[in-house]
């Protein structure tokens, strides 16, 4: 279990597929109406493209492979004193294969003054309890939610019922 020393978890997440459709019933079932904001795909960044994009935007992914530079070049980032700003809302990976719900975090907790969470839901909650906290305090409450390792599960689950 990740402790506030840093040092890194064990635990490990099933990834949440890079699919808009299954990315939508993850965050409508933990508490973002859906019609305040949806997931799609981004084909390329020339304008054609981009105009394919329904707006307004207000967050946007970038997925990559990892390499060991990229690999390297993160501790290397990391390694460096950076001081936090209460301004961005922002987190500590703990959780092993959580990059995407940790995307998804840091994305809504940007943009709560754009948009309204149902009261008491899972986002609504969460935000509020870790809104003081640092960046390790917000991961490793994280990794210590189960409703949110639940809701992952489903969406893994649900992902692979859409192969068959």
């Amino acid at each position: 279990m990740a402790t506030l020393d840093e040092r890194p978890s064990t635990k490990r997440w099933l990834p949440l597929e890079a699919n808009p459709d299954l990315i939508n019933q993850f965050l409508w079932s933990l508490g973002l109406p859906p019609d305040e904001a949806e997931s799609c795909d981004v084909y390329g960044l020339d304008d054609d493209l981009l105009q394919m994009v329904p707006s307004p935007v207000l967050a946007v992914f970038f997925l990559y492979p990892l390499t060991s530079k990229t690999k390297e070049e993160r501790l290397q980032q990391e390694n460096e004193k950076r001081e936090n700003s209460n301004k961005v809302y922002f987190m500590k990976q703990t959780v092993g294969n959580a990059c995407g719900t940790i995307g998804l975090l840091h994305a809504l907790g940007n943009i709560t003054s754009e948009i309204k969470l149902v009261e008491g839901c899972f986002f609504d909650k969460f935000f509020k309890t870790t809104a003081s906290m640092d960046p390790m305090q917000r991961g490793v409450f994280l990794e210590n939610n189960r409703e949110i390792e639940v809701a992952q599960v489903l969406m893994d689950f649900q992902g692979k019922l859409l192969i068959i």
